[in-house]
């Protein structure tokens, strides 16, 4: 199973109690929730969506059995929150969760090119009816148009150095598998960059991710659902994993705070100990916050 990051301080924030309902919002490999199952018994539920029918497939086998009618499980993308609740009688929940960070299923066993490590197909899709995938960018999309995206959802610095060899190099043959882009983005960067900290490819498989499934927009989409689903009283935890992410959910609650205590007044972030255990957890940064 996915190792769940920051799972002790999002069960410290979230504070689920026996015969409650949740929401897990990106239920992925079902490590957060399982967890929150065990406290929120005998009664209680967890109504888990994931935008991936791999995963909610694998729940409704390895995980829906164990915790019988407790765990309602739909496969959908999480903006569309408000539906599924009323469609799943979910109507309200004593606490929502967002682990927003891509699972170490999707890159090490999806084969939809996540990782800049393995030779696959250029897709990115968490969901396979999406019919955009990081193919179609790097082949179609203008240069300018590449640029951006890489700059604004990658933060990537060279990122019209990047545009334009992935344009020059789309006219000799289609660019179709991650290894090629990789080859592309070394030949864009300066050496140094290649020997820097972060992989250089990082920011580049970053930002086509984020464009593919529109991640940024969903973000911004769902927070304001979920504050309207909440109880009074009812605790927002998101773990997010970049600064854009961060910014969002950050603004977010500031901009509510007629309706949302905040609770942390700094993201919380994984021990020493837990980034030992999982790499996965240095980047995650958890904001958590109770309606009034």
């Amino acid at each position: 199973m996915h190792i769940p990051v920051l799972q002790k301080e999002v069960i410290e924030y979230l504070e689920p109690e026996p015969n409650k309902n949740y929401i897990d919002c990106t239920i992925g490999q079902g490590g957060h929730s399982s967890a929150i199952l065990e406290k929120n018994g005998p009664e209680g539920k967890i109504l888990g969506i994931d935008w991936d029918k791999d995963n909610v497939d694998y729940l409704k086998k390895e995980v829906s059995k164990i915790f019988k009618k407790r765990l309602i499980l739909v496969n959908d993308n999480f903006i569309n929150l408000r539906e599924i609740t009323k469609r799943e009688n979910f109507s309200r929940a004593a606490g929502i969760l967002f682990d927003l960070g891509m699972s170490s299923e999707h890159l090490e066993e999806s084969g939809r090119g996540f990782s800049f490590l393995k030779n696959e197909p250029l897709d990115m899709r968490y969901n396979l009816q999406n019919p955009l995938t990081a193919e179609k960018i790097v082949n179609y999309w203008s240069a300018s148009e590449i640029e951006r995206i890489l700059g604004e959802l990658g933060e990537e610095k060279f990122a019209s150095n990047i545009a334009e060899e992935i344009v020059k190099e789309r006219k000799i043959k289609p660019i179709e598998n991650t290894l090629q882009l990789v080859r592309i983005i070394q030949k864009a960067v300066p050496k140094k960059y290649q020997y820097s900290r972060i992989h250089f490819a990082t920011r580049t498989f970053q930002a086509l991710r984020i464009a593919v499934n529109d991640e940024l927009n969903n973000i911004k989409k769902v927070l304001p659902q979920a504050l309207e689903i909440l109880n009074s009283n009812g605790r927002l935890v998101v773990i997010s994993f970049h600064s854009l992410e961060d910014r969002i959910i950050k603004y977010f609650f500031k901009e509510n705070q007629n309706f949302l205590k905040i609770l942390t007044k700094k993201p919380v972030e994984a021990s020493e100990k837990e980034i030992r255990i999982n790499s996965r957890s240095r980047s995650g940064k958890l904001r958590a916050a109770e309606k009034i």
